[in-house]
């Protein structure tokens, strides 16, 4: 029984160490590059999607589109822009407050020629932004 018992013991040992030293198989995985799967601009999302997108905005106090503040210094250009929005008056996507200095706060810009921190576009078609201008309360949704 004891001979047994070594041996069943010595076994499991010697198939745990072969396993441990054993070579990983050849894998068969695609290695085409893949361009990119985020969406990059809110015209891509779903409804639903957009809706999630601004109630974690409004959450999290996250005020960025790919990336760019919200706030600060726009200058505004009519080709190559960082961000192409719409003006509405109705369902935007943020809500706009044009101010003379310190645009610190979501939706606080400031119009300037030179040395922007974004530069925007305005279009009448497939914005990246639905923009609402306001008086009081800028930011997000």
């Amino acid at each position: 029984m004891k001979i047994f018992a070594y041996t069943l013991s010595t076994v499991v040992l010697s198939l745990m160490v072969m396993s441990f030293i054993t070579m990983p198989k050849a894998s068969n995985y695609h290695t085409e590059k893949i361009e990119s799967v985020y969406k990059t601009s809110l015209n891509e999302l779903t409804p639903i999607e957009k809706q999630e997108a601004f109630e974690y905005f409004a959450a999290t106090g996250d005020c960025t589109f790919k990336g760019i503040k919200l706030n600060g210094k726009v200058k505004y250009v009519t080709s190559f822009p960082d961000i192409k929005i719409q003006y509405v008056t109705s369902f935007p996507d943020i809500k706009v407050k044009k101010v003379t200095s310190f645009p610190d706060k979501c939706g606080e810009w400031q119009i300037v020629e030179s040395f922007p921190d974004f530069t925007v576009q305005i279009v009448t078609s497939f914005p990246d932004l639905k923009v609402q201008l306001v008086e009081s309360f800028p930011g997000m949704k």
